[in-house]
């Protein structure tokens, strides 16, 4: 699972115009962004720092920003997504800290952050065991990682109704439906796989729940340091 140690992502990287389409999408889907980011900001201290890995266009990121006085930070691969993702934090009048970074090898300082969240962004990884262990180290002791991806065993009729659900017009829905198809399901993950990956890495294991499309993925840093 280690190979293309050189790039960050599987495949074509979104940049230029292909980060726009992805962008004015996946709009969208705010109401989902704000669900999530109430559930997993709500335990969260006043001051709590917080790392999204692959925001994209910065939707989750501002959203958790909107709910409490945190410290936000967005790593993505993409230049065009840090430049998207900085100017809809400005015009949502939020602090957010969005840099350009490969998520195996984060530009951050050990022990930096209380939570960590990546969605729809990890079956993307060229490095999943390195970008777990990256999280482990910049993770505080106590924190917690989650992972919301797309399961590798969801059905084409899920996807579907997914998709009747958005309602993106019928060209974008035949993009999307090709994209599952022959991009997103490919390179997704069983459960198993992701026990698997858990295992290996420095956090030894995970919690891994089916929701919807996907799975949840909790990453636990215990809160002693490991000696050696």
């Amino acid at each position: 699972m280690q190979a293309n140690v050189d790039k960050g992502y599987k495949g074509m990287g979104m940049e230029g115009r292909v980060a726009h389409w992805y962008a004015r999408n996946t709009a969208r889907d705010l109401p989902d962004f704000a669900a999530l980011a109430q559930r997993v900001s709500a335990p969260l201290a006043a001051g709590s720092r917080v790392l999204e890995v692959a925001p994209g266009p910065g939707y989750l990121a501002i959203e958790i920003a909107r709910r409490g006085r945190y410290q936000v930070v967005g790593l993505d691969v993409s230049r065009t997504f840090v430049d998207i993702a900085a100017r809809n934090a400005r015009a949502a009048h939020v602090d957010v800290d969005f840099r350009q970074g490969n998520a195996s090898a984060m530009p951050f300082p050990d022990n930096t952050f209380d939570l960590i969240v990546c969605r729809a962004a990890f079956k993307n990884f060229s490095q999943p065991v390195a970008a777990m262990n990256e999280m482990y180290r910049v993770l505080d002791p106590g924190g917690r990682a989650l992972i919301v991806d797309l399961r590798k065993d969801a059905s084409l009729e899920d996807i579907n109704a997914y998709i009747r659900h958005a309602d993106l017009g019928w060209a974008s829905s035949i993009i999307y439906k090709a994209t599952f198809r022959y991009l997103l399901l490919p390179r997704a993950y069983s459960k198993q796989q992701f026990a698997d990956m858990a295992a290996e890495s420095a956090f030894a294991g995970a919690h891994v729940d089916a929701s919807g499309l996907g799975f949840e993925v909790t990453l636990q840093k215990e809160a002693r340091g490991r000696s050696g």
